[in-house]
């Protein structure tokens, strides 16, 4: 790998599936309550995936940790359904690769807000190579034109069956499309704008939440 200086030096390295491996394989009696806690997980994941209610109760309980309040935690959640949905109908329609998927996600977003979520999350001063997720730092009323933009491509996928991914691009613009305007009248009764530059919890309050939680 390539130090800060420039040099590349032969590195021990994994990924995090890795190192739960090595961990697992150490007879130490140091490492036991982190394997303990391995085993506790993957349980809890099976029982999910048993009852997905489950699921959706560690998600609620991670949102309230992090200071959350429970009316946002409902739209986040339905928000995640919605996604679901899509991503479903998208595979239906033989999308498989991650970037296609992301592809058409940055239409439904450009033609709902005027912008990718690349460039929705440098609007909000996120941090662009990370797994910060841009729906975490929404609002209430940019989360529902998000999941408007999201529910009305799947409407539409599951009326036409588009059959390429070039019809699909297009289905994916027209369903961003319904949200954008949607909004842009929205934004006229209020007389604001709906995006926001700002995140839903700034970063002090995040620290503060993590240091309590």
């Amino acid at each position: 790998m390539q130090t800060e200086t420039g040099k590349k030096r032969k590195t021990l390295a994994g990924n995090t599936q890795d190192i739960f491996r090595l961990i697992q394989s150490i007879p130490s009696k140091k490492a036991e309550p982190f394997k303990r806690w391995l085993a506790k997980i993957g349980k809890e994941r099976l029982d999910e995936i048993e009852n997905p209610e489950l699921a959706q109760e560690r998600m609620k309980e991670i949102y309230e940790k992090k200071g959350y309040p429970k009316d946002w935690i409902d739209k986040r959640l339905r928000g995640i359904a919605i996604r679901q949905n899509l991503t479903d109908e998208w595979k239906d329609r033989g999308i498989e690769k991650q970037l296609d998927f992301a592809i058409l996600t940055a239409e439904i977003a450009k033609a709902t807000f005027g912008m990718t979520p690349s460039e929705y999350k440098n609007l909000k001063n996120l941090p662009k190579k990370s797994k910060v997720n841009l729906r975490d730092h929404m609002d209430d009323l940019e989360l529902i034109f998000t999941m408007l933009g999201e529910r009305v491509t799947t409407e539409i996928s599951k009326k036409e069956k588009p059959d390429t991914f070039t019809q699909n691009k297009k289905v994916a613009k027209r369903g961003g499309k319904v949200a954008g305007n949607a909004r842009k009248e929205t934004e006229k009764e209020l007389g604001r704008s709906v995006i926001s530059k700002q995140n839903y919890l700034d970063k002090n309050d995040h620290l503060e939440v993590e240091k309590k939680s």
